[in-house]
């Protein structure tokens, strides 16, 4: 028997997958629903850590600076923290497992929980804004979850699957926000700006991401999708020559996968923009609400409507990408964020509009992202996927980043109603993309 190409086969995390296979030859199906119950798991708690940093970093930042122009420092960091980390998760992920790389992730978040409230409190503006970059690595883990849930689901079920774990993250992330005021009472004694407080239940909330994680992905799904594909098929000639590549040549390899591929283009496509398009609104909308009047307790609610829609509804926008196809969700999700910003960016100092345009706005991306992501993983072939997946998380964070970035200094310039309106731009040329790819596809059948 020749040996097998790293990760070995002899490593702890395959053998122990490998004796369980021989021992009780688990179904897969048994396997996929706990994988499931897992990370599903894993998301409620930790949600509740992402939904904090939301609605209190930005406020936070502006705070310790006295700026209104950097408050978007907070949101675009973590977004930039996230964009490094995507890539090396995902190699650790495709090396040791989702359970390895997933872990790391959470434990890296915690890290940059911790480090915020101490260095706020301090009053230490560039530690603290360093805590934000390594809370990034909460969503890296959260983006990669998603792929996570589809490791070993049926082709016709990818999309369900794949929502059903974005939909997970509803409960934490929705209340998350809503610790604004109870973190304000927790900071106060502790000396900490109001803002600080909520960091501490970051903290817990990620250990506890961690713990379920690290205890409960087992057998993990992509070792035993990657064991079971090695029993069913002879490996290409050249694949032990792939394995052994820097990752960074493999992310080569990915890019030109997915520009060889209209279908993947346009998921990708869907993916990067969308998250600009999101994560510069809600970047500023605390802001704008604060200085608007807005108490803490709106401002939560506000971000909490917002989380909701972009993860309530993804088990209905799941479903739809799965019977009507994966294009048309895209092309609803550029109607809907044109409806939010619009919404939104002429609401003036009513709050209840605001609201209502972040909603949408969730909806919005819950449409790009959950067949954005099912469009292209299933548009590019296995031996590639773990890197185009990892890709895309990148390039959604630093495309991210650079809407929170640019963020702040559009609201200063030109007010909310104007960074509404840039973001809607960003809606048009997926829409095209996708109108083309569309039509493109009819024409050939």
């Amino acid at each position: 028997m020749t040996a097998a190409p790293a990760p070995s086969p002899n490593s702890p995390e395959i053998s122990g997958i490998s004796a369980e296979q021989q021992k009780a030859r688990i179904p897969k199906a048994a396997v996929q629903r706990r994988t499931l119950r897992v990370l599903m798991s894993a998301q409620v708690v930790a949600g509740v850590g992402m939904g904090s940093m939301i609605s209190s970093g930005g406020l936070l930042v502006e705070h310790l600076s006295g700026s209104q122009a950097t408050a978007g420092l907070a949101t675009t960091l973590a977004t930039l923290g996230a964009a490094l980390l995507s890539v090396p998760l995902a190699a650790l992920s495709r090396a040791r497992g989702r359970r390895t790389g997933l872990g790391a992730g959470w434990l890296i978040a915690a890290s940059g929980a911790l480090t915020v409230p101490l260095a706020a409190g301090a009053g230490l503006l560039p530690v603290t804004l360093l805590g934000m970059l390594l809370i990034g690595a909460a969503s890296a883990a959260n983006l990669q979850s998603r792929y996570a849930a589809t490791d070993l689901a049926e082709p016709r079920a990818r999309a369900g699957a794949l929502s059903l774990v974005v939909w997970s993250t509803t409960l934490g992330s929705v209340l998350g926000p809503n610790l604004s005021g109870p973190g304000a009472v927790l900071a106060r004694p502790l000396g900490l700006p109001d803002a600080a407080g909520t960091f501490v239940f970051s903290v817990v909330a990620f250990l506890l991401g961690w713990l379920i994680i690290h205890t409960g992905l087992r057998p993990d799904p992509l070792l035993l999708a990657q064991e079971q594909e090695q029993e069913q098929e002879q490996p290409a000639p050249s694949a032990p020559h792939e394995r052994k590549e820097g990752f960074a040549a493999r992310m080569r390899t990915a890019l030109r996968h997915v520009a060889a591929s209209p279908a993947a283009l346009t998921g990708l496509a869907a993916l990067v923009l969308g998250h600009a398009v999101m994560v510069s609104v809600m970047t500023m909308t605390p802001v704008h609400l604060a200085h608007e009047g807005a108490s803490l307790s709106i401002v939560g609610f506000t971000v909490s409507l917002h989380v909701a829609g972009m993860y309530a509804l993804s088990p209905l926008v799941g479903r739809a990408a799965d019977r009507f196809g994966r294009v048309p969700v895209i092309l609803l999700g550029q109607v809907v964020y044109v409806a939010a910003t619009l919404l939104a960016g002429t609401a003036g100092n009513r709050q209840w509009a605001v609201a209502a345009g972040l909603f949408l706005l969730g909806a919005g991306w819950s449409c790009a992202t959950v067949a954005g992501s099912t469009l292209l993983s299933e548009s590019v072939d296995a031996a590639h996927r773990p890197e185009v997946q990892g890709m895309s998380d990148t390039l959604m964070n630093l495309v991210g980043a650079a809407g929170g970035a640019l963020s702040g200094a559009l609201t200063a310039v030109y007010g909310y109603g104007g960074l509404n309106a840039a973001a809607a731009v960003l809606a048009l040329p997926v829409g095209a993309l996708a109108l083309w790819f569309s039509l493109r596809t009819r024409s050939t059948r």
